[in-house]
């Protein structure tokens, strides 16, 4: 199948999911599945890899995954559009600042589940990012990425 045909699949599908309004919470599964991925996989290589602390390997996991998450929802989630400089680092601002409370969200459960409930650590770590992926969609969809989707439509 030639590229253009597959754009053309690929923006009927998006249409399509667009109007029964799943595309959003679709791509942001998938995009956030790719974003725990890239937390889980920093985490295991400080952790097990590099020996540090779990606490000091889930903020190093939580940085990287941020930056990917940002550059993923921005584009691709929410297509959110920026005029500015100003504006773009005003989202980005929002975007960090969420991300600050869902990271105290994230240390709190690993606490929990490590220090409290002697859980494993990986165990501990999944059941969080679930936690935080939620928390994460319900900031970025109405606090961060809504204003210029909505003039959008």
């Amino acid at each position: 199948m030639k590229v253009g045909k597959r754009m053309q699949k690929y923006n009927e599908y998006k249409q399509f999911l667009q109007q029964k309004k799943l595309w959003e919470p679709i791509t942001y599964l998938f995009f956030g599945g790719l974003t725990t991925v890239v937390n889980i996989v920093v985490y295991l290589v400080f952790r097990e890899g590099f020996g540090f602390y779990y606490q000091t390997a889930n903020v190093i996991s939580w940085i990287a995954s941020v930056l990917f998450a940002y550059f993923t929802n921005k584009l691709w989630v929410f297509e959110a559009k920026t005029e500015t400089k100003q504006e773009s680092w005003a989202a980005f601002g929002k975007f960090i600042f969420f991300r600050v409370l869902s990271l105290g969200l994230d240390m709190l459960c690993m606490y929990l589940f490590i220090s409290i409930l002697a859980t494993g650590d990986l165990v501990a770590k999944l059941v969080t990012q679930v936690v935080v992926v939620l928390a994460n969609y319900v900031f970025s969809k109405f606090l961060i990425f809504n204003t210029k989707k909505s003039e959008k439509k």
